[in-house]
C-alpha cells in the first residue's frame, strides 16, 4: 500500500507557522515598490537642474515605472504560478535593487529612465507575488485579515510617495530617493530565502508565451494611452491610436486564451458571478480612490490655497483612516459577521459618501473636507480587502500568482479611468461655467487672461463648481459600482449554496 503523502507546511490547515512574519517581510517590500509610484513627484525641479532634463524627459522618469509595471503584471502573476513564488520573489527583489542603484546613480536623464523601467520589471513581480504568497500562507479564517493589512500598505504607500520624497530630500540629494530602496531590497532577499515555502503549479502547464506578449503590449499600450491623456487630450490622434491598439491587441489576447489548452488567464474565469462581481468592485474602488485623489489635490492648491506640501499632508487622514481600521481587523470580522457582499456593500456606500462629503461641505474650507476623507479611508479600509479576497477566493489557488496580476492590473486600470472620467466631467463643467472671454484651457490659464478681480473670483467658482460636479458624478458611480457587485456576489453565494445542496442530496436518494 503507498504511504500517505507527508503533510506540506505550505498549506498546512492552520497556516504556515511563521505567517505573520512572512506577512512583515513581503510588506516592507511592497510598500517600497508603492512608493517608487508617486515619490519622484517632489524631485522634479531637482531632476531638471541637475540631470538637464526636459518636460519631456520628466514625463519618462516618472511614467516608465508605472507603464512598464502595468503591462507587465499578468505575465509576472503566470510566470510565479509557473516557476515558483519563492523564485519570482527573489528576482523582483534582485531587479528592484539593481534598478534603484542604478537610479540613485545616474548621470543622464537617459540612465534614469532605463533604470525606472528596470525597477518596474522588479515591482511587477513583486506586487503579484506577494499577493499570491498570502492566499498560500494563511487559511480562510485569517485570510481576509492578512489582505486586509496587505491592503492597508497599497493605501499608504500611494498617499505617503511625495511626503516620504519631501522628507529624503530636505537632507540628502535627490538620488538618495532610490538608493534607500536597496537596504530594504537585501533584508527582503534574505527573509524571503529564509522564511517564505515555495509553492508553484504542480501540472506543469507549458509556458504561454504568446499570451504574455499580447498581455504585455496590450495593457501597455492601453496604460501608456491613460497615461498621455491629460497632457496632450482625449480626443488627440496619438491617445485615441494608442487606446486602439490596446484595445485591438488586449482583444487579440482574450481570443487566444480561450482557444489555446494551457492558457496564461484563463478566460472561463469572467463566466464565474463572483469574479465578475468581485472584478466590478475593484475596478470601483480604485476609480474613486485614483479619480478623488486626482481632484483633491487640485481642490486644495487652486480653491482652498495650500502649498503642495500642505496639500500632501492634509490627504494623509484618508491613509491613516485605511491603516488605523484594518490594523485592528474590522474588515475581516464584517465579513465574517456580514459576508463579503453586505461589506463591499458597505465599504462601497461609504466612500461614496465621503466623496459627496467633500464634494458638499468641502468647498470652502478643509473641515468638511477632513470629514469626507475619513469616510473614504472607512469605506476603503472594508470594500478594498473584502474585494481582493473575493477576487483570489475565485480563482483556483494554483492560479493566485495570476489572480495577483489581475487584482493588481484592475487597480492600474480604475485609477487611470478614475482621473481620465472624472477629470473630463470637471473640464466639461468648468468650459460650461468659465466666461466666454476668458477661455477655459485650464484654471491658471483661465485666471492669467482675466480682466479684474471679479472675473478672477467667478473663474475660481466655476471651477470650484466643476470640482463639486465631478465628485459627485464620481460618489454615484462608486454607489451604483458597489451595489452592483454586492448584488452579483451575493447571487454567485446564493447559486454555490444550492449547488451544494443539490450535491448533498444526491447520494442520499
Amino acid at each position: 500500500m503507498t504511504a500517505p503523502a507527508a503533510p506540506r507546511p505550505d498549506l498546512a490547515p492552520q497556516g504556515h507557522p511563521q505567517r505573520w512574519l512572512i506577512l512583515g517581510v513581503i510588506c516592507l517590500a511592497q510598500l517600497t515598490v508603492l512608493l517608487d509610484n508617486t515619490v519622484l513627484n517632489v524631485a522634479i525641479p531637482s531632476l531638471t537642474t541637475e540631470l538637464d532634463a526636459s518636460t519631456a524627459d520628466v514625463q519618462w522618469m516618472i511614467n516608465a515605472y508605472s507603464l512598464v509595471q502595468s503591462g507587465l503584471l499578468l505575465t509576472a502573476g503566470s510566470s510565479a504560478d509557473r516557476y515558483g513564488r519563492k523564485k519570482m520573489l527573489v528576482v523582483g527583489l534582485a531587479l528592484f535593487g539593481i534598478g534603484s542603484l542604478a537610479a540613485g546613480l545616474a548621470q543622464s536623464s537617459g540612465q534614469l529612465i532605463a533604470a525606472r523601467a528596470g525597477m518596474g520589471v522588479g515591482g511587477a513581480l513583486l506586487i503579484t507575488t506577494t499577493l499570491a504568497v498570502v492566499v498560500q500562507i494563511f487559511d480562510d479564517s485569517e485570510r481576509v485579515k492578512a489582505i486586509g493589512l496587505w491592503a492597508t500598505v497599497n493605501s499608504l504607500g500611494f498617499a505617503a510617495g511625495p511626503l516620504v520624497g519631501g522628507i529624503v530630500l530636505n537632507h540628502f540629494w535627490w538620488g538618495a530617493i532610490f538608493l534607500i530602496n536597496i537596504p530594504v531590497a537585501l533584508i527582503g532577499l534574505v527573509a524571503v530565502v529564509r522564511l517564505v515555502p515555495e509553492f508553484k503549479n504542480p501540472r506543469g502547464e507549458r509556458p504561454d508565451l504568446l499570451g504574455a506578449l499580447l498581455s504585455t503590449v496590450g495593457m501597455t499600450a492601453v496604460v501608456f494611452a491613460i497615461i498621455s491623456g491629460p497632457e496632450h487630450g482625449w480626443v488627440s490622434a496619438r491617445v485615441l491610436l494608442t487606446a486602439f491598439i490596446g484595445v485591438v491587441v488586449l482583444a487579440g489576447f482574450a481570443r487566444w486564451e480561450l482557444h489555446i489548452p494551457h492558457p496564461m488567464l484563463d478566460m472561463h474565469f469572467f463566466r464565474n458571478q463572483k469574479f465578475i462581481g468581485a472584478v466590478a468592485g475593484a475596478v470601483l474602488v480604485a476609480f474613486g480612490m485614483g479619480g478623488s485623489l486626482f481632484l483633491l489635490t487640485q481642490h486644495l492648491q487652486f480653491v482652498l490655497g495650500y502649498g503642495p506640501l500642505e496639500a500632501g499632508l492634509r490627504t494623509a487622514p484618508m491613509a491613516l483612516t485605511v491603516v488605523a481600521l484594518n490594523l485592528t481587523g474590522l474588515g475581516a470580522r464584517l465579513v465574517r459577521r456580514t459576508g463579503t457582499p453586505a461589506t463591499i456593500a458597505a465599504g462601497m456606500s461609504a466612500l461614496a459618501a465621503g466623496l459627496a462629503a467633500i464634494a458638499v461641505l468641502g468647498r470652502d474650507g478643509y473641515t468638511g473636507m477632513l470629514l469626507g476623507l475619513v469616510v473614504m479611508g472607512a469605506g476603503i479600509s472594508l470594500a478594498m480587502p473584502a474585494m481582493a479576497n473575493a477576487i483570489m477566493s475565485a480563482i483556483p489557488p494554483e492560479k493566485a500568482g495570476v489572480g495577483a496580476g489581475v487584482n493588481g492590473t484592475l487597480a492600474e486600470f480604475g485609477n487611470g479611468l478614475g482621473v481620465a472620467v472624472l477629470g473630463a466631467v470637471l473640464n466639461i463643467r468648468f468650459a460650461a461655467l468659465v466666461p466666454a472671454a476668458v477661455g477655459a484651457a485650464s484654471l491658471p490659464a483661465a485666471l492669467a487672461a482675466a480682466d479684474g478681480p471679479g472675473e478672477r473670483a467667478a473663474i475660481k467658482d466655476a471651477f470650484a463648481s466643476g470640482l463639486e460636479t465631478s465628485q459627485l458624478a464620481g460618489a454615484v458611480a462608486v454607489l451604483a459600482g458597489g451595489l452592483l457587485a454586492a448584488m452579483l456576489l451575493r447571487r454567485a453565494e446564493r447559486t454555490e449554496a444550492a449547488e451544494g445542496r443539490a450535491k448533498a442530496v444526491g447520494p442520499a436518494a
